[in-house]
């Protein structure tokens, strides 16, 4: 009897979980239940799933409305009549400026309910209806439509459970008017009587109306929908070329096409991998997948495009033939039943990373090449501080209000009435969807129009996009293309094409010559010494470290250590089993004969996901279908749900009954149970390993040139200012930019580099276009004059570019140079600039004479760049006495010591007792590496303050070759006062 029921996806007005809708009705008798959200059908999929369950029949529509006025419903009397409403909907969610109109348009296959307008004179089509509310009733008696009860039917709204909900709405929808609850107008609210009654309750209410009654269980008799979500036939497209027997063949054709390229001479073992992967991509339906890859990676290469197929599809050698992947998955003995196997329901998908440059013209391939194609939405919810601040500002808290509270630094006793109401509807709101966003990277390509499945809107970046995520996509069998970007790839491209304009008698890099690369002792060298700054994944502290204590310097062990860095490794506890059996062969031996067995690679330590699946298997003796949980339990997207959970006792009992102590099976699983939603695929390792060889291999013979690509592709794990120091490390002469010589990205010269236009804070993009362009077409400025006459630009902006010392060219200090900017042009922006035939005169003023110092480039640079060219230490208010650096703590193990460090990172993390505690990564005076500890108290006695040089004391320790300090104090070093500021004209430009 209900046909207008609403989730927490009627965004920022319902605030039911549509699971607990389902049980709602449950609880009050109700068999068949129509889920109408407003404008919106993100859980109208998931609704048909779980209605199963609860033995209720679903019917799906949507609560069409402009803001909260609800103009009509539209119920789908099928999956066709689903499809109308969607497409209908995504009319007005792909353009903002229509409004939903006052009558619905007459659509195949569906139902529409008005709401009851006693001043509206409706006429109504066979398909029509008039809904009456409760409220409605007493109104009914008395207007003309009581002579046509045959076109009404009940509209008993539901969208909360509780009072509670009920003000929650309220406050969701001031969040969504921007405004003051108190100022809510009431027409943006719902009633207070949007709650669902138990079916009895229900009746009784409209008895004196009994023909409402039979025309709404009428409409709702007549309302099926249906989807399939057993997952055993894929709903992507299922051909690429003109049949699914083509499709095979043209796989086939390709696949062994690809021999030649990868393998000189492939033996049985590589021919019956081949034959075994076919057969299972056969008859599990995915071939088309395999050739919709293969076919947007061709497009991709004839573009010149770098990319990297990762994730489990490396496992595949089909993959590999396809050069969907390169990782050989013979040479690293990958497991092809990671990726798919006959027990996996839910379908496989392939990682394609893409340089951040590229991305957006392979989605645009994507959407033009294929009909039915949607990018994936996400969920963004209320997290709670962001909700603390929302409720805040709803509730008229002032911002140091607010503060207080989103920084937990209160005490509840000592809060007022509405302080206490933002924190606790703070906390009921949060994780409730906000609104919905663009998943990363997934696409969807089905064979059905997309709007079968779902309405879609169009975000900024102009596609179709879904409303559903792609947990409920792999529910109902359509597996996305993740399309990702990374600009690992960038510094890549950009490295080989710097080097050949910076090194023109050079032979053209063959980035791709991994097997090479595997054996050059200079990437050896790095990656034993963790000189690795600027390198794909293991550049970051941790991984520095981690590097030094496995003295990593081969593929394999960099494919375990890309592995062991992961959360998964760690938490169990066997990260430092691997390092000590790694560095400490006799230690092997206290590894389990039958795990050592299934891992004799990693030294019988599950370090990636397939060893949890063979542990499992083998040792648990859970047949590949329980295993193939497991998988799923591992995977971050599924760890909420119980996949993981599922097959524990069955585990435990199979380990009894083999006679395996009870202790060594609990070990077991506590190793198993730690991987979930923390693990790497094999495969995934291998590709991160390939992309960090590249990057090696680069910074090993061309470390400037790459430097200069990671700072165009604005760096990696670190700030710009990390990379410009590691490029002067390596020789390199950094200039700041110079209106002559720069660009908008940095170049490099020799081994000077000049930094981009792009990287001055406020230079706006019209200006460096308009400079740039008129240097091409005319040629060098000869001085400020010069300029000034040949680009059009603002007082403001000129400002930026003498400040930062672009026209030092001239030999006139930049002071002077300002005061004749000022003086010479306009106070408004120049917006064309017109040649004239006769050059005039520009008037030369006298400027006074006003000495600039090297201290104030310095301060220019870091209001400018956001840091100084020249040392950091050099700008402390204290002369710094250099009593100890980097290199002398190995001399000093165990004692204390004391040193200054400029601050480059902070890792944030917590104790096992919820506590915080940092990591602290710093720079010494001559540009190596302090690395320290600080445990909770410390943490909390001495916190970080920003940017800067710290005085540091601590204990030095050592542990597997690997230096930090435990700090006991740490203080910030006071910098000298801005001499731009100062009063103090005796700075000498020779203290920078």
């Amino acid at each position: 009897m209900y046909l207008n029921c609403h989730t927490y996806y009627s965004l920022r007005y319902g605030t039911i979980k549509p699971e607990k809708l389902l049980a709602i009705a449950s609880k009050n008798d109700i068999q068949t239940l129509a889920l109408t959200d407003i404008n919106n059908t993100s859980a109208c999929l998931d609704f048909v799933r779980l209605s199963e369950k609860y033995n209720i029949k679903p019917v799906l529509g949507i609560d069409f409305r402009n803001g909260a006025e609800q103009q009509f419903v539209l119920l789908a009397k099928n999956n066709e009549g689903f499809q109308n409403i969607n497409a209908f909907l995504s009319r007005f969610l792909h353009n903002n400026n229509l409004e939903i109109p006052e009558r619905a348009p007459e659509l195949e296959h569906t139902y529409v309910i008005y709401p009851y307008r006693n001043h509206k004179d409706f006429s109504l089509k066979e398909h029509e209806f008039l809904g009456i509310k409760p409220k409605d009733l007493n109104t009914l008696k008395f207007s003309k439509w009581n002579n046509f009860r045959s076109k009404l039917v009940i509209l008993k709204t539901v969208s909360f459970e509780t009072k509670k909900d009920f003000n929650t709405h309220r406050l969701l929808r001031a969040i969504d008017n921007n405004t003051l609850l108190s100022k809510l107008p009431k027409s943006e609210e719902g009633q207070p009587s949007d709650s669902m009654l138990p079916y009895g309750e229900l009746c009784e209410t409209y008895q004196e109306f009994p023909e409402l009654l039979d025309n709404t269980s009428t409409v709702l008799n007549n309302c099926t929908i249906a989807f399939d979500f057993s997952q055993e036939t894929p709903n992507n497209q299922k051909s690429f070329t003109q049949d699914e027997d083509s499709d095979y063949g043209l796989l086939k054709t390709l696949t062994y096409e690809g021999l030649a390229y990868r393998y000189k001479d492939p033996d049985e073992t590589i021919h019956n991998r081949i034959k075994k992967e076919l057969d299972i991509i056969k008859s599990k339906g995915f071939v088309s997948y395999f050739l919709i890859n293969h076919h947007i990676l061709e497009y991709a290469r004839s573009k010149g495009y770098y990319y990297v197929g990762r994730g489990s599809g490396a496992n595949s050698i089909v993959a590999y033939l396809l050069r969907i992947t390169d990782v050989d998955p013979i040479e690293l003995d990958l497991y092809f039943e990671r990726f798919i196997n006959l027990y996996r329901k839910n379908p496989p998908d392939f990682d394609i990373d893409f340089s951040w440059t590229d991305r957006d013209d392979i989605t645009n391939f994507i959407f033009k090449t294929f009909k039915n194609t949607a990018l994936l939405a996400v969920y963004n919810t209320f997290k709670f501080k962001a909700s603390v601040r929302e409720l805040g500002k709803v509730f008229g808290l002032p911002k140091a209000e607010m503060d207080v509270l989103t920084r937990g630094r209160y005490n509840i006793n000592d809060l007022d009435k509405l302080s206490r109401l933002v924190l606790t509807y703070s906390e009921y709101i949060q994780g409730l969807p906000n609104y919905l966003g663009i998943h990363a990277s997934g696409i969807i390509i089905s064979e059905k129009p997309i709007h079968y499945y779902t309405a879609t809107f169009l975000p900024p970046k102009g596609y179709a996009t879904t409303h559903f995520d792609m947990v409920v996509a792999e529910d109902i069998g359509l597996y996305k293309f993740d399309i990702l970007s990374q600009r690992g790839l960038g510094k890549i491209k950009d490295t080989v094409e710097i080097v050949a304009y910076n090194h023109p008698e050079k032979s053209p890099i063959d980035i791709h010559d991994i097997k090479r690369f595997k054996q050059d002792e200079r990437i050896k060298y790095l990656l034993r010494n963790a000189k690795a700054i600027g390198c794909f994944y293991v550049e970051s502290p941790a991984m520095r470290m981690l590097l030094k204590k496995l003295q990593v310097d081969d593929y394999l062990g960099l494919v375990a250590a890309s592995s062991i860095i992961r959360p998964g490794v760690a938490k169990s506890g066997m990260m430092r089993e691997y390092i000590l059996r790694h560095r400490y062969p006799d230690r092997i031996k206290k590894a389990h004969p039958v795990l050592l067995d299934i891992m004799p690679e990693t030294y019988g330590v599950m370090v990636y996901q397939e060893d949890v699946i063979k542990v499992a298997h083998i040792f648990g003796g859970l047949d590949l279908g329980q295993a193939d949980k497991l998988r799923r339990g591992m995977s971050g997207k599924f760890r909420s749900r119980d996949e993981f959970l599922a097959v524990k006792q069955q585990f435990f009992d199979n380990c009894k009954k083999s006679g395996k102590p009870e202790t060594l099976t609990a070990e077991v699983w506590r190793q198993t149970e730690s991987f979930a939603g923390y693990a790497f695929a094999k495969g995934h390792s291998a590709s991160y390993a390939v992309e960090s060889y590249q990057s090696l291999f680069l910074k090993a013979y061309y470390p400037l040139e790459y430097m200069v690509a990671t700072i165009n592709n604005f760096g990696g794990f670190y700030r710009t200012e990390l990379y410009v120091h590691e490029a002067r490390m390596h020789g390199g002469i950094i200039e700041s930019p110079c209106i002559n010589t720069s660009f908008n990205q940095t170049i490099i010269k020799g081994k000077t580099i000049y930094l981009g236009f792009m990287f001055l804070h406020a230079l706006e993009a019209k200006t460096i276009k308009n400079l740039l362009e008129e240097r091409h077409q005319n040629g060098r400025f000869k001085s400020l004059d010069d300029f000034i006459d040949r680009v059009p630009i603002s007082v403001e902006q000129i400002s930026i570019l003498i400040k930062i010392n672009a026209f030092r060219f001239t030999g006139i200090n930049k002071r002077e140079l300002l005061w004749e900017a000022h003086l010479k042009i306009s106070k408004t922006t120049f917006e064309t600039h017109i040649n004239t035939l006769f050059k005039t005169e520009k008037i030369n003023y006298e400027t006074p004479e006003l000495p600039s110092t090297a201290l104030e480039n310095a301060f220019d640079e870091m209001e400018l760049l956001g840091f100084p060219l020249c040392n950091p230490f050099k700008l402390l208010e204290k002369p710094l006495e250099i009593k100890l650096k980097a290199n002398d703590l190995p001399n000093h193990i165990g004692k204390i010591v004391s040193v200054k460090g400029y601050l480059i990172t902070i890792k944030n993390t917590s104790t096992s007792s919820g506590k915080r505690m940092n990591f602290g990564t710093f720079l010494d005076h001559d540009g190596y590496f302090i690395d320290t500890v600080h445990f909770p108290p410390v943490a909390s006695k001495f916190p970080f303050r920003g940017k800067g040089v710290y005085a540091i004391t601590g204990k030095v320790l050592e542990e597997f070759d690997c230096i930090n300090i435990e700090v006991q104090s740490m203080y910030k070093c006071a910098v000298i006062e801005d001499p731009r500021y100062s009063d103090n004209t005796k700075i000498l430009a020779s203290q920078c």
